[in-house]
């Protein structure tokens, strides 16, 4: 188990996380209609019949190894809604990195943005982040600019993110929740794909 440095967002975000094991089930004691949030896009088919929330940081490298397959699987499915939820754990660049991908989805561009930031391999920083989403077709500038314009809206969603991920009791990046019931750690395809079967009764 690896600790992770607590961290603020604002006056209320803080949160401490742990890695765990791939396929871990925690108990939810929070209902299936509270992660719903208007404010974050939905990927893969937004009629889908299964929803995967994910609570994310994009400095975590387990996020970053489960981001392919989890697109692989919802690929191939076709039938999985998908809802990723910031969760910055790892300090300010995490911050940064979270919030101009939500600035992103103004001009249409949060999947680009997302795609761009979970292909990077280092640790983050203002610069790596700026490059990266330039390399993408993307503009840092234009996205700065948003970040600062929407700073309170974005704010919100990453508070409403972290009451989320305590009330499920989560513990740590990536948490997946599949149809209610919460995966600890990186998910690879065959356990997502269980977990789906799972979710719809099979």
């Amino acid at each position: 188990m690896i600790n992770r440095r607590q961290m603020l967002v604002g006056s209320v975000i803080g949160a401490a996380s742990l890695v765990l094991p791939e396929g871990l089930a925690l108990a939810s004691p929070a209902s299936k209609g509270a992660l719903s949030d208007p404010e974050i896009p939905v990927l893969g088919n937004p009629r889908g019949n299964v929803t995967i929330v994910e609570f994310f940081d994009y400095q975590c490298i387990y996020c970053k190894w489960s981001y392919p397959d989890m697109m692989k699987v919802i690929e191939r499915d076709g039938n999985v809604r998908l809802v990723m939820k910031d969760w910055p754990v790892f300090g300010p660049a995490s911050v940064r990195a979270a919030s101009m991908v939500l600035a992103a989805k103004e001009s249409g561009q949060y999947k680009q943005a997302m795609r761009a930031l979970m292909a990077t391999r280092s640790r983050l920083q203002d610069s790596s982040i700026d490059s990266a989403l330039a390399s993408a077709g993307l503009d840092p500038a234009a996205l700065k600019a948003t970040v600062q314009k929407r700073s309170d809206h974005i704010g919100r969603i990453l508070n409403r993110n972290l009451a989320q991920a305590r009330s499920y009791g989560l513990r740590g990046t990536p948490s997946f929740i599949v149809g209610g019931k919460v995966y600890g750690g990186f998910q690879s395809e065959g356990a997502l794909e269980k977990a789906i079967q799972a979710a719809r009764g099979a």
